[in-house]
């Protein structure tokens, strides 16, 4: 099969032929209809935090058709239409039990998505709803990591939210604000690129950073905003959601940093701020993340900004890591 593969950091990744693989014990054999380009697929290719050592295939956000089932698959068949949580536990310890893989002591973070074929878990998988399509069922991902950053911050209904970056994640925290009931959303960036693309998906505002944007920001949430999410992942930005948030408010980390950070905490306990972090979800919200691709207004699919083959992905990857007016790109692995 076609994939793309890691060779080294600081080197763009190249298509090649591998084997395909194989359908082992509880697992089944994916053909992929899409993959999503995540941000975090950015950083594992330019860190050495995250392990890579060359000649992975990466890609985490996938969907596809069920091909082949190996020995001890029961709920699947080939035919059947999925979409792929990337947490493998164990599937029998308490954590995995509860729908948690991502507390599992043998929990990992799997690939694969960026080639033709994936072999996965059956457990990690949820069959599509009639309807919901494969292309779209990679979205459910994404979208489930920012309904965990939702959760996590115990947003109830009437709050304002300001999101801080409108990066794909961001903007999906923006449908969820809006689709559970937040009375305003507001999404502050440095560039207005996505400003369309917020309104469609449940913005209340668009702010664009700038030196006045504490009295902009407090302007379009009618007061301090009551929950700030940071979707951004650099170095001072949770202290400049402290400085951004209400008194006695709520700070929701999701964006990835993984440099070292520093804030004035004398700034954080002056305020009663409670600041939070979040990754990854429980398989209760994938599940809802995929229903929730169904949806009439404020479709997540406005979060697509284009679909590319497979053989045009490591340029589509590299011009990621510049901000430009793409959001979520879509891989299509089938089309030459």
């Amino acid at each position: 099969m076609k994939a793309a593969l890691f060779d080294a950091f600081g080197k763009p990744l190249r298509i090649a032929d591998i084997d395909s693989p194989v359908a082992g014990p509880g697992q089944v054999l994916l053909k992929v209809c899409r993959c999503g380009i995540c941000g975090s697929d950015l950083h594992m290719t330019e860190d050495t935090t995250f392990g890579l050592q060359g000649g992975e295939v990466i890609g985490h956000e996938f969907s596809g058709e069920v091909i082949d089932v190996g020995p001890g698959v029961s709920h699947l068949r080939p035919g059947d239409q999925v979409t792929a949580a990337p947490l493998r536990g164990c599937g029998t310890c308490p954590a995995c039990k509860r729908g948690e893989p991502a507390w599992c002591p043998q929990f990992s973070l799997i690939g694969g998505g960026y080639a033709q074929y994936a072999a996965v878990d059956e457990f990690q998988c949820r069959k599509l709803p009639w309807g919901i399509s494969a292309a779209d069922g990679a979205l459910a991902e994404p979208l489930a990591v920012a309904l965990h950053g939702i959760r996590r911050a115990r947003m109830e209904p009437g709050q304002s939210v300001l999101i801080v970056g409108a990066g794909a994640i961001g903007l999906a925290v923006a449908f969820w604000a809006r689709r559970l009931g937040a009375g305003r959303v507001v999404i502050a960036d440095i560039h207005d690129y996505q400003r369309d693309r917020a309104m469609a998906l449940g913005a209340t505002e668009f702010v664009v950073s700038g030196p006045d944007m504490a009295t902009r920001v407090a302007q379009a949430c009618d007061g301090p905003p009551q929950i700030v999410f940071e979707c951004v992942g650099k170095p001072g930005l949770i202290d400049h959601c402290v400085d951004l948030v209400a008194p006695r408010g709520r700070v929701l980390v999701l964006g990835l940093c993984t440099a070292p950070d520093h804030m004035n905490s004398f700034r954080a306990i002056s305020k009663e701020v409670d600041i939070t972090m979040s990754v990854f979800f429980a398989m209760p919200e994938f599940e809802m993340a995929i229903q929730a691709l169904d949806s009439g207004s404020y479709a997540p699919q406005h979060l697509i900004s284009d679909t590319v083959r497979l053989v045009d992905m490591p340029d589509a990857f590299e011009a990621l890591r510049k901000r430009t007016t793409q959001c979520k790109v879509l891989i299509d692995p089938q089309t030459a």
